[in-house]
């Protein structure tokens, strides 16, 4: 969505309230895009006589990319527990993972995390498709939406609008913009949802006033980084920016250094003119290597004069001042977001997975912090699929108290461990009685309780149908 659309949404349903600041927070989001994408970084003109090198280097793409994939490249672990009713808990983690699937989930949550980093915020959409007869799960980005909370509680929505641009005209009547509403009254989520032009007038009603039956809004926000109170977040490419433009200009002052040194300046001494440049001042002499040059010495040249030709090198030496001065600015990048810098020699001496989360550790902890509000937004978004196919009729699902239910989200870091280890300390634990056998097979076969238990059942029948044998072969009955 661009600047017009953010002016449009906020003039149109604000009504005056801090509009400028919400624009001007638009246009800065939009120049984090620009930011991460390689664009708008401003360049220091230092030579006037030559067309210096701009060097692009992205390193903020790098990172934020980095963040993402550290977050849900391995996709959360999602187990919903019913207690007392282990038929309904296996039909809805069934269903469950049947809907993630269906809208791609593990590929959006990657996407959509970098928004989250980029626009400072994200919001999760729900929609009941009477078509399909689905749930459809949706990420939209910060730049799409305006939100507002309720007055004493900013954790909970009481409005939410979504607005992007159908058609882009000079004219703002031939702009075509559509807009979606949710709103709740008297315990109840309504929507509403048109078409607009650029001035904000109506050009067609799909939804008015319409009553969802949902006594919530389907939609959740987060924010990243941000304090209490905080509506806006933060965003992680800010830190990079400064940083960034400076090690672009670096990168580029060094090949132009380069280019100086290899391109040493030849001066003449006592050359007639007319053997260096043509009759329309053009030269006529060759730089390319292995050239021979056949020139005349000036006549106006006295006689001790002598014809010379000779170079000017560089005398610059860098000492590694310059390979120290980019690691420094590298390093403040990494810093900046946690990220361990590793080259290939660090990567060599890690041998064991403790040593290697040892390094992580302190960037883990920073991406537990914004787990803590992807976690519970997750959460929210399994109990309201339950909900809402409830509610819809949608997956053939029970009446069911969703009180009843326990919804289990956990992240998985893609980190090596020292699984046989781990293995042994776990087994060690279930031996004396420390850990269950039931925990032992979800974690280290992850699947949920339900298949646990029948894995648990089929080694008590195994061992029943062991001893029975053996009870056999002891009292002679196999012999006869």
């Amino acid at each position: 969505m661009n600047v017009i659309a953010a002016n449009n949404i906020i003039n149109m349903e604000l009504q005056g309230l801090f509009p400028k600041d919400r624009l001007e927070e638009m246009n800065e989001i939009i120049n984090y895009y620009k930011y991460y994408e390689g664009e708008e970084l401003d360049w220091i003109k230092s030579a006037t006589d030559y067309v210096a090198t701009e060097k692009d280097t992205n390193y903020i793409k790098k990172l934020i990319d980095e963040e993402a994939r550290f977050m849900f490249s391995k996709p959360p672990y999602f187990n919903i527990n019913v207690e007392g009713n282990e038929e309904l808990e296996k039909k809805l983690n069934k269903y469950l993972k049947r809907t993630l699937k269906n809208n791609l989930f593990n590929n959006d949550i990657i996407k959509a995390t970098k928004d989250f980093l980029i626009g400072k915020r994200i919001a999760l959409k729900l929609v009941a498709n009477k078509v399909t007869n689905k749930i459809e799960i949706a990420f939209i980005p910060s730049l799409e939406f305006v939100h507002i909370p309720k007055i004493d509680n900013v954790k909970e929505l009481e409005q939410i609008i979504f607005c992007y641009q159908l058609e882009e005209n000079i004219s703002r009547e031939n702009q075509r913009f559509w807009k979606q509403k949710y709103y709740m009254n008297k315990s109840y989520c309504y929507v509403d949802e048109g078409i607009y032009d650029g001035t904000g007038k109506v050009i067609k009603i799909i939804k008015d006033n319409e009553n969802t039956k949902l006594p919530f809004i389907p939609c959740y926000v987060i924010m990243n980084d941000a304090l209490t109170g905080d509506i806006t977040g933060k965003s992680d490419v800010k830190p990079l920016i400064e940083n960034q433009k400076a090690y672009n200009q670096l990168t580029s002052e060094d090949i132009d250094t380069i280019i100086k040194g290899m391109n040493r300046i030849i001066y003449m001494l006592n050359i007639d003119d007319d053997s260096i440049f043509e009759d329309d001042d053009k030269p006529k002499i060759s730089y390319k290597a292995g050239s021979v040059w056949n020139l005349e010495k000036d006549k106006q040249a006295g006689d001790g004069d002598k014809a010379e030709v000779n170079t000017i090198g560089s005398d610059f030496a860098y000492d590694q001042r310059i390979e120290n001065a980019l690691d420094r600015i590298l390093t403040d990048m990494y810093n900046s977001l946690s990220i361990p810098k590793l080259n290939t020699d660090d990567l060599k001496s890690l041998t064991s997975a403790k040593a290697i989360k040892a390094i992580y550790q302190q960037f883990t902890s920073c991406i537990e912090e914004k787990m803590t509000s992807w976690i519970p937004m997750l959460e929210w978004m399994v109990e309201a699929i339950i909900e809402m196919s409830r509610i819809y009729k949608i997956g053939d699902l029970p009446n069911i108290d969703i009180e009843d239910v326990e919804i289990i989200v956990q992240n998985q870091y893609p980190l090596p461990s020292d699984e046989y280890e781990e293995m042994a300390n776990d087994m060690q634990q279930v031996n004396t009685q420390v850990m269950s056998r039931k925990k032992y097979i979800e974690k280290w076969h992850n699947v949920p309780g339900d298949v646990a238990d029948e894995e648990l059942k089929q080694i008590q029948l195994e061992k029943q149908m062991l001893e029975d044998s053996y009870s056999q072969f002891e009292t002679g009955e196999l012999d006869e």
